[in-house]
């Protein structure tokens, strides 16, 4: 690493820090490019919820956060992408006071939000090909298919669930099957700890023996039979009249229900998980959808419901429930619930006064951005794209070079970016198996290999700024910051890259490849914030 690159870092890493945006850069009323003016006020029953809590403790909640933070915030929240330039540019350049809401419903409504819940139910369901799973490729891609299209058709959640639950046929043809085969053993005990753990958060660590002897029972007459074509498996409901049918199965709750000789016990066991009564079922997808924006579950872990772990505002995951019930099961109006709310939009800068825990959601959480939508930002800053594939020959996977890392319908396509900043193996669906800690060979990655570098000097996105540098130098800095943390820099920011390029005139350097390079490598980019 060169040392006057290093010393970009350092002054771009002070620049920023806390200091009062110019009004031509900034025009909402801001205290620092992270917080708007004003103390929060609660804008629904979330808010009014969580500053109940907030202000029992004693304990002060963040700001408001900026527009400039917003955006980038709600765009990867939602659909797991950066804001371009122009996006970022066009909602900044915004005064009406419902932009907000008018950009989350349009997020809403974006193609790219189904793709990211795609990714994410793929961690859940155990989407992949290889070992320990073996879907093998043309049973994953019929898997993601039918979850993906779901997600953008707005199939209501317990249409979605009744559908994986209950399902038979080939598993290339009817993707929804392979919620049978993504686990690791078929005997109906691991068939019952998979449904528990996707519909109903449960690990099933502590049940009594009877109880989870009891669930087994509804996926006791899962059959598998395979076909002529290679790989291809039929997953059905497997009735002999001439074994003895399981007269009743015990349901989680500790009520029986009695199964006809020739029901399939699993239409069974779905009517009771997803009628509105049920306590357990529109109370996780609460959780998980909450989780997902908040960076912390009500309940934590989001797939760790039990009564030693209970939520840390049970009113609020029983409203959040019963407006999912409510709305007939639209997940996305939980969605838009909870991105309108004050407490959602809270900046990352704690309020004054006592420290805050985690669990009480005062701030906004910062959390680092998972490795698929990281090298997502990368590409997209840059100009430039990844090229995927998959080992397995049984058939080859050839990804298109415009497929974003969200949209891979596969997680066992080769990526050693992706292993190495934290893409979950998907081999048991808990959430804990993605790890988005940080780590050194990740920041030596970020800071000095070819890979990053190449992107940043060779993609078209310097060389498009390069030529408005040339012709108009005012604004090349701002188009620089808005594609890459989609702000624009601060008049300390600017004062320090003017400090920069003094000191490295002559030396060969290039100022804006250095500055994207110094901007990549901050906290600010690689961070939900």
């Amino acid at each position: 690493m060169k040392a006057w690159m290093t010393g970009l870092i350092a002054l771009l890493a002070a620049a920023p820090a806390w200091g009062v945006s110019a009004p031509t850069t900034q025009p909402e009323a801001t205290i620092t490019i992270y917080e708007r003016a004003g103390q929060p006020a609660a804008a629904n029953r979330i808010d009014e919820l969580i500053f109940a809590r907030l202000d029992a403790e004693g304990v002060s909640p963040a700001r408001v956060c900026s527009d400039a933070v917003f955006v980038r915030r709600v765009y990867l929240d939602v659909t797991g992408t950066l804001p371009t330039a122009a996006e970022a540019r066009a909602f900044l350049a915004d005064r009406a006071p419902d932009r907000r809401a008018r950009l989350i419903d349009r997020l809403l409504a974006d193609p790219r939000f189904a793709d990211y819940r795609a990714m994410q139910w793929g961690d859940l369901l155990r989407i992949k090909s290889e070992f320990p799973i073996n879907l093998w490729p043309n049973a994953v891609q019929a898997y993601h298919r039918w979850v993906r299209t779901a997600l953008a058709d707005g199939m209501p959640y317990d249409r979605f669930a009744r559908e994986l639950l209950t399902a038979s046929g080939s598993n290339f043809r009817v993707g929804q099957v392979n919620f049978y085969r993504a686990v690791q053993s078929r005997d109906p005990a691991t068939l019952a700890k998979s449904a528990a753990l996707a519909f109903m958060g449960d690990r099933m660590t502590d049940w009594p023996a009877d109880r989870a002897a009891g669930l087994a029972a509804f996926f006791s007459r899962v059959g598998y039979k395979s076909t002529d074509e290679w790989k291809e498996e039929i997953v059905y409901f497997n009735f002999n009249p001439a074994s003895p049918p399981v007269a009743s199965a015990l349901l989680p709750d500790g009520s029986t229900v009695k199964l006809a000789a020739d029901g399939d016990p699993r239409e069974a066991f779905a009517d009771w998980l997803v009628s509105p009564d049920n306590p357990w079922f529109a109370r996780c997808q609460a959780n998980r959808i909450w989780y997902r924006l908040m960076g912390r579950g009500l309940v934590q872990e989001p797939d760790d419901f039990r009564a030693g772990n209970p939520p840390s505002h049970p009113e609020l995951l029983d409203w959040l429930a019963s407006e999912l019930v409510k709305s007939k099961f639209d997940s996305v109006h939980l969605y838009r619930l909870i991105l309108n709310s004050t407490t959602y939009q809270l900046s990352s800068v704690p309020g004054p006064g006592k420290a805050a825990g985690p669990e009480l959601f005062a701030a906004y959480r910062l959390r680092r951005l998972e490795a698929e939508v990281l090298i997502d930002a990368l590409c997209q800053i840059t100009g430039t794209d990844e090229q995927y594939e998959s080992r397995i020959p049984e058939p080859f996977t050839w990804v298109p070079r415009e497929m974003r890392s969200i949209a891979l319908p596969d997680g066992s396509i080769t990526s050693s970016f992706l292993d190495l900043f934290g893409r979950p193996p998907r081999d048991t669906g808990l959430a804990s198996e993605r790890n988005n800690a940080t780590s050194a060979d990740q920041q030596l990655h970020l800071l000095n290999s070819s890979h990053v570098r190449n992107k940043i000097e060779g993609g078209p996105t310097m060389r498009a700024i390069g030529r408005t540098a040339r012709q108009k130098p005012g604004q090349a800095m701002d188009e620089l910051y808005l594609t890459v943390l989609s702000r624009y820099p601060t008049g300390e920011e600017l004062r320090a890259i003017k400090v920069y390029t003094d000191a490295t005139r002559g030396k060969g350097g290039n100022v804006l490849g250095d500055v994207m390079w110094a901007l990549v490598n901050s906290t600010e980019f690689q961070y939900r914030h």
